[in-house]
């Protein structure tokens, strides 16, 4: 990475990790960032994708967790390996004065998993339901960045990483949602989204 953006990237995380901090952020985005917290969002997606399509909203949590583990695992076990980027929390320029709220978290940085993994949730999902649900779009990515940033400022990740993360996950909720409309014209006809 080029001096000049990786002094950018501490000096932002710098400025979200310590000059954001305040009650209530300490309170809610430890919170926000933890995947157990969004479990009844999770069960809700697939309850009401198959109450209400059937064998397609089957279709649709079959290809939203090929889309979900996609991004997981080509970001946690292919890219992170390579670049080998230190957590902000072990980065011996920001450790120092890290204000980690939560644990410092094991492997490295780059990308953000939370981020790849919930964009990756966000677009696809956005653009499955675009048509019916316009709304649902803008909601989503408000989500996943909301989830993104409360990993910068809990200290596990510089905002590069939370940006690339959620460039590389939109990537692959818009590859494995337009697989899924592809299946859906050829096996559904007649059920679009």
């Amino acid at each position: 990475m080029p001096d000049f953006l990786q002094h950018l990237d501490r000096h932002l995380f710098y400025v979200i990790n310590h000059d954001w901090a305040n009650p209530f952020f300490d309170a809610v985005l430890p919170v926000m960032r933890n995947a157990r917290f969004w479990i009844p969002l999770y069960v809700f997606i697939i309850g009401f994708s198959l109450w209400r399509y059937r064998k397609q909203g089957a279709v649709l949590i079959l290809f939203l967790a090929l889309a979900v583990g996609f991004a997981d695992f080509t970001s946690a076990s292919m890219i992170k390996p390579a670049v080998h980027r230190l957590r902000p929390c072990r980065d011996p320029y920001t450790s120092a004065s890290v204000i980690s709220r939560v644990p410092c978290g094991t492997g490295y940085s780059f990308p953000s998993t939370h981020a790849t993994d919930h964009f990756a949730i966000a677009i696809f999902l956005g653009l499955v339901f675009y048509k019916r649900y316009k709304w649902v779009l803008p909601l989503l990515i408000c989500w996943a960045a909301l989830i993104s940033l409360a990993q910068v400022y809990v200290g596990v990740h510089f905002p590069v990483d939370i940006t690339t993360g959620a460039i590389y996950g939109s990537l692959a909720g818009w590859l494995f949602a337009y697989g899924f409309k592809v299946a859906s014209a050829k096996y559904f006809p007649q059920e679009q989204l």
